[in-house]
């Protein structure tokens, strides 16, 4: 299994959430894979000190690119899904049946991972 963050976990993480920071490291206690996409990062990186809590967690994950070979699929699945949202199709497009993720937009990651035909556990966080 895999454990996947979008936007708003890793800002939750940022912001000391003791929820998404046990469920990272019990992960990586596992020895599962924790990551996201370059896409997400993008979407919430803004740099500077602030996120220097930020900054450790992303070394250790493993952050999948959004190339162009993945770009078209994702555009397939937002047409599928009705959405619009780039960012956490990239997630759904990397994930696999039966890995976990943690958004804090639970609706679109649920429509997206049944569009795309995959069974994932979806945790809200905050």
């Amino acid at each position: 299994m895999t454990l996947l963050l979008d936007a708003g976990a890793l800002i939750a993480y940022e912001r000391r959430s003791r929820v998404v920071r046990a469920l990272v490291e019990e992960a990586q206690r596992r020895d599962e894979r924790v990551g996201t996409t370059t896409a997400v990062v993008a979407q919430m990186w803004r740099g500077g000190p602030r996120q220097a809590r930020l900054t450790l967690l992303l070394r250790g994950l493993d952050e999948v690119p959004l190339t162009s070979a993945r770009a078209r699929p994702i555009g397939v699945l937002l047409a599928r899904s009705g959405t619009a949202d780039v960012v956490d199709a990239s997630l759904v497009d990397i994930a696999h049946d039966g890995d976990e993720v943690l958004t804090s937009d639970p609706h679109d990651i649920g429509r997206l991972a049944e569009a795309a035909g995959k069974t994932l556990i979806v945790t809200p966080v905050s």
